[in-house]
């Protein structure tokens, strides 16, 4: 019984983490999903080419404060499929807290699984 209660109570916290953030969701997603701009794909290039967190907030802050194709990470063909980005109505607090909400919904770092030995 308590096995399964467990189980039960482990599955409900992974269907609760999978819905992202309604900051999240606002600000960021509900775009993509229209535009269908592969979120996951543009989190792992920020990863790639910059590496930790601080700096990929730093450079999404930049950008999304004045988002040109110039201060984009993204090539330049990546916008012959999707559109420029629109500079956003939030103030600084707010974008601040989207892209720190943003970060941790595509972190990598949650879906590794490491086994015990």
């Amino acid at each position: 019984m308590v096995n399964r209660l467990l189980v039960l109570l482990l599955f409900t916290t992974l269907v609760q983490s999978k819905e992202p953030p309604l900051l999240v969701q606002q600000n960021c997603l509900n775009c993509h999903v229209q535009q269908k701009i592969p979120s996951e794909f543009i989190y792992r290039r920020y990863l790639m080419k910059l590496s930790t967190k601080e700096r990929i907030a730093k450079h999404l802050f930049t950008y999304l404060k004045n988002p040109q194709i110039e201060n984009s990470i993204m090539p330049k063909q990546f916008f012959i499929k999707f559109p420029k980005k629109e500079a956003l109505d939030l103030n600084d607090t707010v974008l601040l807290d989207s892209i720190e909400a943003y970060l941790d919904y595509f972190d990598v770092r949650k879906k590794l699984q490491l086994r015990d030995k």
